[in-house]
């Protein structure tokens, strides 16, 4: 509950409310100087006064009151385009001086207004000056006093209506008596239906209007219900409203109910309201509470909220169709780059089979080593794709980045060559972060090739590591959730890059370079790698200035984890005795090459061509030491599946996952568990050797 200070503090945090939606003489009146008038600043004016102007502002139809003594003018917007030349300088004038042509007429409607009588004039001519002319006018004037809190007359309510065009007209057509009284029968029943409806402003009103006590009960509603919601006011009367509320707004409803009876004022709250016919409107209300009651205005926004959801589904089509772009622009990339590489590969292998089958062997090795090279370079290509799709399997540990950075010093400054000044500037006391390591290598010695590349004529590169705390604002700013990162910048004094370029830099296959020196995949391969970790990658460029990419990655609260390479042997050792190894891969080479490599060492192998028959053999009564299995599996069990299935019949079950391809999901989103490892294909059978060996010996 809102606490109760001084009345002076309360009108003024609530006396602008009753403005709200009041068009310009809204603002007008927001921004008029009232202290100077007799009815003192808007903060202090009565409720009755602000109910009152509050009403009359949402009006259509022109409506004037005169309060007090000396009739002070406060107006609607269409009392304004009546009024002429003379607006804005009648709003807060007296009434004797706002319309001094016709100051006898007003001074006597003041005079039975404020003793509480009523007058009605029709068709009443009078001579108004309103664009700076005397102009013959008729008008529908309806005067009633207006009530303040003692009961008594505080002032006079005017509805104007001007019927100078009817008037004009029916003296147009008296030269027919026929015509004449029929268009004065006709003109006179649509002025008493529209004065009728007309005698209080809500009847005139498109918006639906509300009266109800705290406890939602309906005590009035005006006729819009019925155009809009098909409901009739006896329907209505003496009803919970919430009754007609939608159920999933029911809930918040009931809290603006509950602000409403804390004195507070509704603006904008939106809602879905229950037609007579079963279906829902969607309505948006001001509501202002007095002390028994909340009075409420609802404007229809159905059609608003229809164009928002054709606008929402428009633009998720346009979603849909800049990702099939760019499928194409991927399928395109790679048809052309693996076409080049499977001609480096199927046409060595044809003159190797050539050169065997004339018995010349001599340079046998030369083809040899082109076609390992050109299907080296395909599986770089192919780990390229997977980190842009982000669907590549990470083995992340804790990583401590400057003892990264420090072993790949030497290897960088190679690389790039002596007209290259290479700069490291670690952060003492840097942050752990969980990222797969050889990844993380990947991307900085890429980042440092992409910045030599960028300096044709020598330069300077700067490595740079730091910790960052980040704030609502920065997180926003770099697209990330606030908290600590550790960040890797790399920063060339090189050619710079243009704002297209930047926006550009991340999509596959772009690339500024010329053809044949870039594929185009390296920062979307490095964008890929960093968001799967939960991080983000910014450039901070300008044309000639250099350029700066910082890699962002989440610190991880964990000491760094050290391998032991003193371990690490010239030769496998030989199994022991009885030591077995289940391979299961739907891939029958696979399958021979893993088992004649278990062979060689001395282990028993047994093959499973998918996920069930590998299964069975785990159930059954055979010795398992490890078990290989490919990821994507036939069958309907893929390989993380039947590991899990290992785990719950042999526990602590060693597992190598041996895979091309893998969804994060499908591995533990890129989280293994203790025992699980994966090496990814194509891989080396001395990497395979090394890893089965690990593997047999951690689980001994």
């Amino acid at each position: 509950m809102e606490p109760i200070g001084d009345p002076q503090d309360v009108a003024e945090r609530e006396g602008p409310t009753f403005l709200a939606s009041g068009g310009e003489l809204g603002r007008l009146i927001a921004g008029y100087d009232w202290a100077a008038t007799s009815l003192g600043p808007t903060e202090v004016w009565p409720a009755h006064l602000r109910t009152t102007v509050g009403l009359l502002l949402r009006s259509p139809v022109p409506i004037v009151t005169l309060w007090g003594e000396d009739g002070i003018m406060i107006y609607n917007d269409a009392y304004s385009v009546f009024a002429g030349g003379r607006h804005p300088r009648l709003l807060g004038s007296k009434v004797r001086e706002g319309w001094p042509e016709v100051a006898d007429f007003n001074d006597n409607v003041m005079k039975v207004g404020l003793a509480g009588g009523t007058l009605a004039y029709r068709d009443q001519e009078l001579t108004l000056h309103r664009h700076g002319r005397p102009e013959q006018v008729w008008m529908n004037l309806d005067y009633s006093p207006i009530p303040g809190e003692d009961g008594q007359p505080a002032g006079v309510i005017a509805i104007v209506v001007e019927t100078t065009g009817k008037v004009r007209a029916e003296a147009e057509l008296r030269v027919t008596a026929g015509a004449l009284a029929e268009l004065n029968a006709e003109l006179e029943q649509r002025v008493e239906e529209r004065t009728r409806e007309r005698d209080r402003m809500w009847r005139l009103s498109t918006d639906v209007m509300l009266v109800a006590d705290f406890n939602a009960r309906i005590e009035a509603v005006n006729p819009a219900w019925t155009a809009l919601l098909g409901w009739g006011e006896g329907e209505l009367l003496g009803q919970d409203f919430l009754a007609l509320i939608h159920p999933d707004d029911l809930a918040a409803t009931l809290r603006e109910v509950g602000n409403l009876s804390s004195g507070r004022t509704t603006l904008r709250f939106e809602n879905r309201y229950r037609q007579k016919d079963g279906t829902y409107r969607w309505l948006s209300w001001t509501a202002v509470p007095d002390e028994r009651f909340i009075h409420a205005v609802g404007r229809d926004i159905q059609a608003e909220k229809e164009a928002a959801e054709a606008l929402r589904r428009a633009e998720e089509a346009l979603r849909q169709s800049q990702k099939m772009e760019a499928v194409g622009q991927l399928t395109g990339g790679i048809a052309h780059d693996f076409n080049n590489l499977l001609t480096g590969i199927t046409g060595s292998l044809e003159l190797l089979r050539s050169r065997l089958a004339q018995g010349r062997l001599t340079d046998l090795d030369r083809y040899i080593t082109t076609a390992h090279g050109a299907a080296g370079r395909a599986a770089a290509l192919t780990h390229r794709l997977l980190a842009f799709a982000r669907r590549q399997t990470l083995d992340p540990k804790p990583t401590n980045v400057n003892r990264l950075i420090s072993g790949m010093e030497e290897l960088i400054r190679r690389t790039v060559g002596p007209e290259i000044t290479v700069e490291v500037v670690g952060s003492a006391g840097l942050w752990t972060v969980l990222v797969d390591p050889n990844q993380l290598e990947s991307a900085l010695l890429n980042l440092c090739i992409n910045a030599r590349d960028a300096m044709p004529d020598g330069g300077r590169i700067t490595i740079e590591t730091a910790n960052k705390w980040l704030d609502d604002r920065a997180g926003h700013e770099r697209d990330l959730p606030p908290g600590q990162y550790l960040s890797l910048c790399v920063t060339d004094t090189g050619t710079g890059m243009t704002p297209e370029v930047i926006g550009r830099a991340f999509d596959p296959f772009f690339t500024t370079k010329p053809i044949g020196q870039g594929t185009g995949l390296g920062l979307s391969m490095i964008y890929g790698f960093v968001r799967q970790s939960g991080g983000q990658v910014r450039i901070y460029s300008e044309l000639g200035q250099g350029t700066t990419m910082c890699l962002y990655l989440p610190r991880h609260h964990g000491a760094e984890e050290l391998a032991d390479h003193a371990a690490a042997l010239a030769s496998a050792p030989r199994a022991e005795r009885g030591e077995t190894v289940l391979v299961v891969d739907d891939e029958p080479t696979v399958r021979m090459l893993v088992t004649e490599v278990l062979e060689d060492l001395g282990y028993t192998a047994i093959e499973a061509a998918d996920g069930t028959a590998g299964l069975r053999v785990l159930r059954s009564d055979a010795r398992i030491d490890l078990l290989v299995t490919d990821v994507g599996l036939p069958g309907g069990m893929n390989g993380r599946q039947l590991a899990d299935a290992a785990r719950e019949l042999r526990p602590g079950l060693r597992i190598l996952f041996i895979t091309g391809y893998a969804e994060n999901a499908t591995v533990g989103h890129g989280l293994l568990e203790p025992g699980m490892h994966v090496l990814t294909k194509p891989f080396a059978m001395e990497a395979l050797t090394t890893r089965i060996r690990d593997l047999i010996e951690d689980g001994a």
